[in-house]
């Protein structure tokens, strides 16, 4: 955050209560938690076609009913909880987000059990530091960075996934 003296330059998308805070506070902030890790997975799959701007307008919604992005509370989720969750307006209602989102958490543990931490996981794309980029114009939607992370966790997702299917 700026210093008093210094005046903040914020993007032109944090224009409100929402995003502001996240502008401000989390965004291009290296982050080292797995609880906090397993929580933005999560919102950037309910993101998918939505604004993130409508994510951040719901997650104070998400965090009660995902049991505070529990990662391991979450990879137990049943039928009769997938109901509940279709049920509540507050977050977003779509069947296959929310199967998403239970195979996530199960994925996550996975990954977590391989590496000691998720935390551990991500960093490695990094060699464990943050990148800094500048951008001469529009910031890109994807990177060689992204893609081989993308491709990694999908990996690690359909691994999950077939061993859900296994165990029926």
């Amino acid at each position: 955050m700026a210093s008093p003296s210094e005046k903040l330059v914020r993007c032109r998308w944090a224009s409100n209560e929402y995003n502001i805070p996240y502008h401000d506070e989390e965004w291009g902030v290296p982050l080292h938690d797995d609880r906090k890790w397993f929580e933005l997975l999560i919102l950037e799959g309910a993101q998918a076609g939505l604004s993130w701007d409508t994510v951040l307008r719901k997650r104070d919604r998400y965090r009660q009913v995902l049991d505070g992005f529990d990662p391991e509370k979450v990879a137990r989720y049943d039928a009769k909880k997938v109901k509940q969750l279709l049920a509540d307006p507050g977050i977003i209602r779509n069947h296959l987000k929310i199967a998403a989102t239970i195979s996530n958490a199960q994925a996550f543990l996975k990954v977590q059990q391989e590496f000691g931490s998720f935390d551990n996981y991500i960093w490695r794309f990094m060699n464990g530091k943050p990148k800094q980029n500048a951008w001469k114009r529009k910031l890109p939607a994807r990177t060689k960075d992204s893609d081989t992370l993308s491709k990694d966790l999908a990996n690690a997702a359909s691994v999950s996934l077939a061993r859900q299917s296994a165990t029926r």
